[in-house]
């Protein structure tokens, strides 16, 4: 394909996904088509599967009064051959064809040359794009690649519409099925049951027309009142949170206040009230300039601010208004659903009223899933076909433990959801026996169990449960909360309070760990493969005025306590630990000189995450103190697959046999070398494996504070022999669900089903 029609294929790409409706986009397409190409007739048929009929829903060239009236069934004409073969069908003399179907309404008589392309997403046919001459000639290989590549193009949006409702051929009964099921990312674990409660924006930006002031004092008036109120209600909302979460947890608010300073967004929406407009239209006009811009750049941070700049759009709106930006009253079991929730929106509402949180948009490391995750409460996200317009008062199950949502789900299946809900609720306070127990085996060996750490909330809740340390530091969060870089003094404050609360126990704080899932609000990292990109210790040995601000401010934070151990991310080769040591071991120097006190050297780690690691452990130990495995980016990269994608979920799993053989030599590896190794991630806070980890001989696992208990307890149940005689049996095994079906067998045979994730045992959840 040449560069002009990979450019063309973009810029009609690009107009239908700004479009604002799918007949639009249908309209645009056919017309593109049809100029770029230079054919007499470009028409675009859907299927009603329901039916069982093509559906003529845009045309350039034929009839313009067939369109949405005009169908054929699955096995007739050229349309249908192209769908029965889910291949391209290419014609010079169509109607001589003998499945060529004549339909006088279209005015497609004089027409002969036919190319018919299937619209195919997960290898099921969404309709057939079809392009038609007057001359007798069959298109070109060329043409065929233009139209196969914008069908693919086509297909994610096409199947969009067809999940929510936003087209009359998929345009569903006011019932939904009895049950229906749809898939999402984890972003915060647990199960929910309960009715869906749609939020929609309080006021509607893009609905808003220009239209001249009157009196252009009165609308500047009508501004200052419309933002004094916004400034208001965000305050409150900061007051509101300050018991749950601490200032930097809160820091979205004063990054919207900052947004409402006179010199900023205030500023240019008076410019366009001065110019003219009325105050609704100068505030649509801003605000969108803002979006556009944020947009282009295709980044998962900077798309979670632009649902930051719409709130905060629609809560001027809604004052200038006088609309109630109040939402309903909300019940006990109300699951919220929403393209993109923000946080600000979140928060207002009454918390423990909100059972779950489903987002058809969002990454699993967004502000909102942060907050939601601390707080407790089981989301969901990137839903993408979810029907949002249909939902509202729905019955839901959501089962956040496995990213799926059930949509009038049958009474067996509520039933049974309903009763691991009260098992789950019974388990939890079976387990706070263990709160004070140690992690040890009926034959005497000792587990540590350190928890993962981000927001102050992770830390009340580690100590609360026993935690021994912390095993993983999350410092991005704190960046990741700003809306600029954190200064060296407000990161020693930070690191102070989490180095504090666990004196004399070690805290592994991980250097600052960016990139693929976690970018910055402020700065921006746009690459195509982002997960293999400018990410960890890659990025800040590039940036060593933001590592050295960091290691600064952790040996500051660690005067009198000594318990700091730092960790590098995503660590490849040798010469990049070298280049590292020798920053650190300059700070080190630098700040006991400044200080003026003597500060125990911290112990130095590196993550186990790139399989490169697993070659070259015997010259990393002659650098480290300890090594520490990311699980969750090991096993994706081992696995080449990604853990954000619900299209393959199937294949991310941690039971893969290749993961436990390279653990089972990573430790015997370290322990060859005398370096302690621990392990965090899903892998350790998950009571089946975690019993593997400890029969290969990892003695130290970190977690989230929420899997602690179950851990403990199922350590305090096992023996290390039977351990060892599962991790035999399994390392044998070739298959991963045959080596998790096989730890559930041992556990449910054992004492501990309750140990087992309550949804995994329902058939067809």
């Amino acid at each position: 394909m040449s560069n002009m029609q990979l450019d063309t294929l973009r810029r009609i790409v690009q107009e239908i996904n700004a479009s604002t409706s799918m007949h639009e986009s249908l309209d645009i397409m056919v017309n593109q088509v049809a100029e770029a190409m230079h054919v007499d007739v470009c028409s675009i048929y859907l299927l009603d599967e329901r039916n069982q009929r093509y559906l003529l829903m845009a045309s350039k060239g034929l009839n313009p009064e067939s369109v949405g009236h005009v169908s054929l069934h699955t096995g007739e004409g050229l349309v249908g051959l192209v769908g029965q073969r889910e291949e391209i069908v290419n014609l010079d003399d169509a109607p001589k064809h003998e499945r060529f179907m004549y339909l006088p309404e279209t005015g497609e008589e004089i027409y002969n040359s036919f190319l018919g392309v299937p619209v195919m997403y997960r290898r099921k046919v969404m309709g057939v794009l079809v392009v038609q001459n007057k001359d007798k000639q069959d298109f070109s290989e060329a043409a065929e690649s233009f139209l196969v590549t914008l069908c693919a193009q086509l297909s994610g949006v096409i199947a969009h519409a067809h999940a929510v409702g936003n087209i009359d051929v998929f345009r569903k009964p006011s019932n939904l099925p009895a049950y229906k099921t749809f898939q999402g990312v984890s972003g915060s674990g647990g199960i929910a049951l309960g009715r869906a409660v749609i939020l929609y924006p309080p006021a509607d930006l893009s609905a808003v027309p220009d239209r001249e002031a009157d009196d252009i004092s009165e609308e500047l008036a009508l501004l200052d009142r419309a933002l004094n109120a916004v400034r208001e209600e965000i305050q409150s909302l900061d007051d509101k949170m300050q018991d749950a979460l601490m200032a930097e947890e809160r820091a979205l608010f004063s990054v919207f206040l900052r947004m409402l300073d006179e010199n900023a967004l205030p500023a240019e929406i008076k410019s366009e009230i001065r110019d003219g407009n009325w105050a609704q239209g100068a505030v649509r006009i801003v605000i969108e300039n803002h979006i556009a811009l944020f947009a282009q750049m295709e980044d998962d941070y900077l798309r979670e601010r632009v649902a930051d700049l719409k709130d905060l759009g629609r809560r001027i709106l809604a004052f200038l208004q006088e609309a109630d930006s109040s939402h309903r009253e909300l019940t006990d079991e109300s699951i919220l659903i929403g393209e993109e929730i923000s946080t600000a929106a979140l928060v207002e509402l009454p918390v423990d009223k909100i059972a779950a949180i489903v987002t058809t948009e969002g990454a699993m490391n967004s502000h909102m899933v942060i907050v939601a995750r601390a707080l407790g409460i089981p989301t969901v996200v990137g839903v993408t076909e979810l029907p949002i317009n249909t939902l509202d008062d729905v019955e839901m199950i959501v089962d956040a433990h496995q990213g799926r949502i059930f949509i009038n789900p049958p009474r067996r299946m509520r039933t049974r959801y309903k009763e691991i809900q009260k098992e789950e609720e019974q388990i939890a306070k079976d387990l706070k026996q263990y709160e004070t127990k140690d992690s040890i085996t009926p034959d005497g060996v000792a587990v540590h169990l350190y928890v993962n750490t981000g927001l102050m909330i992770d830390v009340v809740r580690g100590v609360q449960r026993g935690a021994k340390g912390v095993g993983l530091y999350r410092s991005e969060i704190p960046f990741m909360l700003r809306d600029r870089f954190p200064g060296e003094e407000e990161q020693r404050a930070i690191y102070r309070q989490q180095l504090s609360h666990f004196a004399n126990k070690p805290v592994v704080m991980r250097t600052l760990d960016i990139g693929a899932d976690k970018d910055l609000p402020y700065f921006s990292i746009e690459e195509e493969n982002s997960a293999l990109g400018w990410r960890g210790i890659r990025f800040t040995l590039d940036h060593p005025e933001i590592f050295s601000s960091q290691i600064r401010a952790m040996l500051k934070a660690s005067i009198g306590l000594n318990n700091l151990h730092i960790l590098l991310p995503m660590v490849t080769s040798v010469s990049e630990v070298e280049e590292a040591l020798y920053l650190l071991d300059r700070d080190w120097h630098a700040v006991q000189e400044e200080e003026q006190v003597k500060i125990n050297k911290p112990k130095i780690g590196i993550m186990v995450e790139v399989p490169s690691v697993l070659l070259q452990i015997e010259e990393f130990a002659e650098l480290v103190d300890f090594f520490s495995v990311g699980s969750n980016d090991l096993t994706q990269y081992l696995l080449a697959v990604d853990r954000n994608n619900p299209r393959v979920a199937n294949v991310y799993s941690h039971y893969h046999p290749s993961i436990l053989r390279a653990l089972t030599r990573l430790v015997q590896e370290c322990h060859k070398f005398n370096k302690p190794i621990s392990i965090c991630g899903e892998m350790a806070g998950d009571p089946l494996s975690a019993i593997l980890l400890m029969a290969m001989g990892f003695n130290t696992l970190s977690m989230s504070s929420s899997n602690i208990l179950r851990v403990r307890k199922a350590i305090c149940h096992v023996p290390m022999s039977d351990a060892q005689e599962q991790l035999d049996r399994v390392l044998k095994m070739s298959n991963p669900l045959m080596i998790k079906s096989w730890m559930e067998y041992y556990f449910k045979t054992h004492g501990l089903a309750d140990m087992v994730k309550s949804s995994t045992r329902i058939v067809g959840a």
